[in-house]
């Protein structure tokens, strides 16, 4: 019986996290429509957080790409007075970058909801595929 108040408990503690985590990228992040994401992406910092193979397959022309993996080792290249603009497949690697870019004082952060799949703008492709 004490096993299934351990499992209930467990269970409890991940549903709060990830309802605190939802609302958390709330507050800090802005989901932006493809419109409004091309509005603004041009005067800002447009970061591609999705992995090398995945930005030479494709990716907004513009975008520098930093994949989440790397970003905290990479955080000097992103200048905290300039807007952020983040994307990546489907838009959940652009909410964790989001988080721990805000933890690091980041403010103005913006992601592209839906991710690179929904954009239907410019693209450009990598010539180095070695597929």
């Amino acid at each position: 019986m004490t096993e299934i108040y351990i499992l209930i408990g467990i269970l409890v503690a991940f549903i709060l996290f990830t309802v605190y985590r939802y609302f958390k990228q709330k507050k800090v992040l802005n989901a932006l429509t493809e419109k409004e994401f091309r509005e603004g992406y041009r005067k800002a910092q447009l970061i591609d957080v999705r992995e090398p193979k995945e930005f030479d397959g494709g990716h907004i022309l513009g975008a520098r790409n930093i994949p989440l993996s790397q970003l905290k080792q990479r955080l000097t290249e992103l200048r905290k007075d300039q807007p952020v603009y983040l994307y990546c497949q489907s838009g959940s690697r652009s909410m964790r970058a989001a988080l721990l870019l805000n933890k690091q004082g980041y403010k103005d952060l913006n992601h592209l909801q839906g991710g690179y799949k929904k954009w239907t703008g410019k693209i450009k492709k990598s010539k180095k595929l070695d597929y």
